[in-house]
């Protein structure tokens, strides 16, 4: 009787084991994908490699394939928006403080938006032509861009929810009028 009572409590330890590294491993965050002719931009339908400037890719719980943006702003005004209800597990932008080239950030250059610094309000447009959230791996890295191109320092948090959801045809010369609410 013992060694089935030692027998049954194996097994339960064991099904216990198993159970919590099933669970682990469905709650891993995914590794950034790397861009392709087949990364297509979830709101425009067109390929991503075709845009210049910093991109995003979301990875959504219960989607092994990321969705991807043209431009960080799109990616951020995802999270943000109310008739988008997935859970993003992990968000990536392309660190600019990384990227070679404007234009072409890079296979290499992934970071996740939660680490990031971003600049708003900049000279600087995205891939399709609007206003950008400019992200960067380190605060000394967009401190030195916004003194460049102008525009705001913020982390992903102090991104307003107007500068990503509202209008893109404001000039960025009139960036204050999105980044006061930062004040």
């Amino acid at each position: 009787m013992k060694t089935l009572t030692r027998l049954a409590a194996l097994v339960a330890v064991a099904i216990t084991i198993s159970a919590c590294s099933e669970q682990k491993s469905n709650t891993e965050v995914p590794l950034p994908v790397a861009l392709s002719e087949e990364s297509v931009g979830h709101y425009c339908s067109m390929t991503i490699l075709e845009h210049t400037g910093p991109k995003a890719q979301i990875h959504l719980a219960g989607n092994p394939h990321p969705i991807w943006f043209s431009q960080v702003r799109d990616g951020i005004a995802f999270t943000r928006s109310p008739e988008e209800s997935y859970e993003a597990v992990v968000v990536y932008v392309n660190d600019m403080g990384k990227a070679d080239d404007w234009d072409f950030p890079g296979f290499e250059t992934w970071i996740d938006a939660r680490e990031a610094w971003f600049v708003i309000g900049s000279r600087k447009t995205g891939g399709m032509g609007t206003p950008e959230v400019i992200p960067f791996g380190t605060e000394q890295a967009a401190s030195g861009f916004a003194e460049e191109n102008g525009g705001v320092v913020v982390q992903l948090a102090g991104i307003p929810d107007g500068y990503v959801l509202g209008p893109t045809g404001l000039d960025p010369e009139n960036a204050d009028l999105l980044t006061g609410a930062l004040q």
